[in-house]
């Protein structure tokens, strides 16, 4: 196949799967760091922060093709910021301790947000200034990208906190173990399948809008890049009632961090009835 033969839409989604695959490693490596690097890597991310925002403001008044591709690494570059300060324990909530192993229903919901808190209203403070950054601005993939981020890794929590067959342990440092315990395992919640169906079709609404021959290729391009994007996050939902180990995508990257606790129990499994 010729790939210059390729439509902008395929090029897009190939970006966003290469993006996606080379963010989770990077992320995943500095939180595996040393601790004592701890300070460095939090102003490195910082700083990758800032110039993401920057560049976000740079874009929003653009309409060029490589503005959408800039503007989607600059919301995902946010992103990974808030992922890198999470995992690292630096903002994480007000409740840095197991779940109570007596805990059900509402009582166990209010210890689990607690025990995210700061990290969800940073996200949520991230994405109001994105969208207040680029206001009727003509490129909208900054903001439109950043949500989708949003709203599917908030799926993913409240799956993860119902119960999933595939919790993923292995990306869980060990400073941040006690959040485990706010897990649960089971084949199935009723959560799931309608996230996986509502993303699902908002993804082939994208796709369809994406692939309209009535919009210029800027307008194909960006979205393209959220319906990619889109669906890398449905199909991680599947992932989470499936027995296939898609960690083992980046495994090479905390293998040799996690070789020192082989000892220990990867995760406390929580089931609750």
């Amino acid at each position: 196949m010729n790939v210059a033969l390729l439509p902008p839409q395929a090029w897009a989604a190939l970006f966003v799967l290469g993006t996606w695959w080379l963010s989770t490693a990077v992320v995943l490596r500095a939180v595996w760091l040393d601790r004592s690097a701890l300070r460095a890597t939090v102003g490195v991310a910082g700083g990758l922060g800032v110039l993401a925002g920057v560049a976000l403001v740079m874009t929003r008044g653009l309409d060029a093709t490589w503005a959408a591709y800039a503007a989607f690494v600059a919301a995902v570059v946010l992103w990974g910021f808030h992922e890198v300060t999470f995992l690292l324990g630096v903002v994480t909530g007000p409740r840095k301790i197991a779940c109570p192993p007596d805990a059900r229903g509402l009582d166990r919901f209010v210890y689990a947000t607690a025990a995210i808190l700061h990290h969800e209203v940073a996200l949520v403070v991230t994405l109001a200034a994105t969208f207040a950054l680029t206001w009727e601005a003509p490129n909208q993939v900054a903001p439109h990208t950043f949500l989708v981020l949003w709203v599917m890794r908030l799926s993913a929590k409240l799956n993860v906190f119902l119960g999933v067959r595939n919790l993923t342990e292995e990306f869980v440092p060990e400073h941040l173990r006690y959040l485990a315990t706010y897990f649960r395992r089971a084949r199935l919640n009723a959560l799931l399948p309608c996230s996986i169906l509502v993303g699902g079709t908002v993804t082939a609404i994208l796709l369809r809008d994406a692939l309209s021959t009535n919009v210029g290729e800027v307008d194909q391009v960006g979205r393209s890049l959220v319906a990619a994007l889109l669906g890398l996050a449905v199909v991680e939902h599947i992932f989470l009632a499936v027995p296939l180990r898609e960690a083992r995508l980046w495994r090479w990257i905390i293998r040799r961090a996690a070789s020192g606790e082989a000892a220990r129990p990867m995760l406390h499994e929580r089931s609750v009835p």
